[in-house]
């Protein structure tokens, strides 16, 4: 089975728009705690609406089960999708499927799903998927994407659906959460995300995986970060990370017939101008040498500052880093 995307209609091929966007999740948390943010020029911005300022068209919003503090609760996620249908920007819901961050090193099981069976956790992906989604349904936001997990390089729900030892009920979770998108927004794009975007085999790992289970997904999400992947030994360079990035676009396209959208990236803060000489090499690589199979780059959480090194903003306004996004809208 390849990805379903490929057996749709050529509606989804008609569409030329590439998406620049930004995951903005911590937008609400960050103005809790009476965070100001400004534009170039000093003048106070919503986060949503520099994002829009700064050329992008899109935003990514990822959703936690029982988070502490509502943040990046399903009401939550109400807000600033309210804030992003203002300004005509398109959604990109990101479920983690935990209580807090879910990624490669981690990704727990919500504290009130802890005793489940399988069965039982299938029943409850999908209940909170779909209650989630129908939220922002009943409220008039339209989602484009919906990523079924976050960086399940090893699967999601450890260890139920840990991949090296449950794919299948990995790929059983993952089907559930499609059904339940799909229930909701029929014409919405299911999102499988990975990182490590330049590795090869983590994507047929878990590809060839979803596919032996009968899985289905719309489009493949990669994280590609120059920076994790140098200090986990994969590449030697920026240049590295891009080359393999883009030639496994190419070759998961051939393999799978699905488009791509790069969901996360970023490069250092503290190095803004070399920084944006990646991010423009990125934009353009992936806009010109994939034959449209990559449809969008997606930078994580650019406002952040602090702890975080790989943001984009200093002293809360945007450094240059951004003006990749803001010359390639442009272009």
């Amino acid at each position: 089975m390849l990805c379903v995307a490929a057996m749709q209609s050529a509606t989804a091929q008609e569409n030329t728009t590439f998406w620049l966007g930004a995951d903005i999740s911590g937008t609400t948390e960050m103005e809790s705690r009476g965070v100001r943010l400004y534009n170039k020029a000093g003048e106070i911005r919503e986060n949503t609406a520099l994002m829009h300022e700064l050329g992008l068209n899109a935003v990514r919003l990822r959703v936690w089960v029982n988070p502490r503090g509502g943040f990046s609760g399903m009401h939550d996620v109400l807000e600033m999708a309210k804030r992003a249908r203002y300004y005509g920007m398109d959604i990109m819901i990101d479920f983690h499927y935990s209580d807090w961050w879910a990624d490669p090193g981690k990704q727990h099981i919500p504290a009130a799903w802890q005793y489940y069976s399988y069965g039982e956790m299938k029943h409850m992906l999908a209940e909170h998927t779909r209650e989630t989604l129908q939220l922002l349904r009943q409220n008039g936001i339209d989602v484009k994407w919906v990523q079924v997990g976050n960086e399940t390089t090893y699967g999601f729900l450890w260890p139920m659906g840990r991949a090296e030892e449950n794919m299948e009920q990995y790929a059983g979770l993952t089907e559930a959460g499609y059904q339940a998108v799909k229930s909701v927004y029929p014409d919405a794009v299911c999102i499988v995300h990975l990182d490590g975007g330049c590795d090869e085999k983590r994507y047929d790992f878990i590809f060839d995986g979803l596919r032996k289970y009968g899985a289905r997904w719309d489009m493949i999400g990669m994280s590609v970060y120059p920076y994790w992947d140098i200090e986990a030994g994969l590449t030697k360079s920026e240049d590295e990370t891009l080359q393999k990035a883009i030639a496994n676009i190419n070759r998961l396209q051939q393999k799978y017939g699905c488009e791509t959208m790069i969901v996360e990236t970023g490069v250092l803060v503290r190095e803004p101008a070399k920084g944006k000489v990646f991010l423009k090499k990125l934009i353009a690589a992936a806009r010109q040498e994939t034959g449209g199979k990559c449809r969008g780059v997606f930078y994580w959480a650019p406002e952040l500052e602090g702890q975080y090194p790989l943001g984009a903003f200093q002293n809360h306004r945007p450094t240059e880093i951004m003006d990749a996004f803001s010359e390639a809208a442009a272009n």
